[in-house]
């Protein structure tokens, strides 16, 4: 089974449709989760998970996590906040060091696929995911880089404001047509693209190790 997490605070935004993307082309049977909603803390260094591998505190990572040790892959996407991954997503990478005491790996051998959103087109959310997937002796894939979506522009008051991303691509606005928005996934070829071929590698992987 593949595991796919979107780690965007957007319920059904371009995370969520990317990482989608990838788990229907792999042609195998999949599970998603949106961390949107989740309550999910960091980790408190509470080392109780030492002795048994098991995080100990209560809140919603413990499914996720519980399922990220049963799936034999997880397609992991998450957001570029404030230049770098948004804090959902970095609380759910940082809870696997649970996993990680006594020279024992729970998520060791598993694939991983990286999918990463950025208005900016950069790779920092995507290096930290890498990181933090090598640093659990997973094995990546491939990574795919997706075209976000900035929160100017439905925050309101983007249309008018000097700091922001709209000003910043068109100038000070009446209002904000639909030739202003930014692309959703759909209509991103390239993007779709990539998460399709990433898909079908990834699916291809897993039927070979069968």
């Amino acid at each position: 089974m593949i595991l796919g997490i979107s780690g965007s605070g957007r319920k059904n935004g371009i995370t969520c449709d990317a990482v989608k993307a990838v788990l229907e082309a792999s042609g195998l049977e999949y599970e998603f989760i949106s961390l949107s909603g989740k309550k999910i803390g960091g980790c408190i260094s509470c080392l109780q998970c030492a002795s048994d591998n098991v995080c100990k505190i209560k809140d919603d990572w413990l499914t996720i996590g519980d399922k990220m040790l049963k799936a034999d892959a997880i397609v992991f996407g998450a957001p570029n906040y404030y230049g770098m991954i948004n804090a959902l997503g970095h609380a759910c990478m940082e809870r696997t060091y649970s996993f990680r005491h006594q020279a024992r790996f729970g998520l060791a051998g598993k694939l991983g696929v990286i999918v990463s959103t950025s208005y900016k087109g950069d790779n920092v959310v995507q290096s930290y995911i890498e990181k933090m997937m090598f640093e659990n002796k997973m094995v990546v894939v491939d990574s795919v880089i997706v075209r976000g979506y900035s929160q100017c522009y439905s925050c309101g008051f983007g249309h008018h404001c000097g700091v922001g991303k709209v000003v910043r691509d068109h100038g000070f606005l009446e209002k904000i047509e639909d030739k202003h928005l930014p692309l959703c996934f759909e209509d991103q070829d390239d993007s779709k693209q990539q998460t399709y071929k990433v898909g079908k590698i990834l699916g291809s992987i897993l039927k070979n190790r069968r």
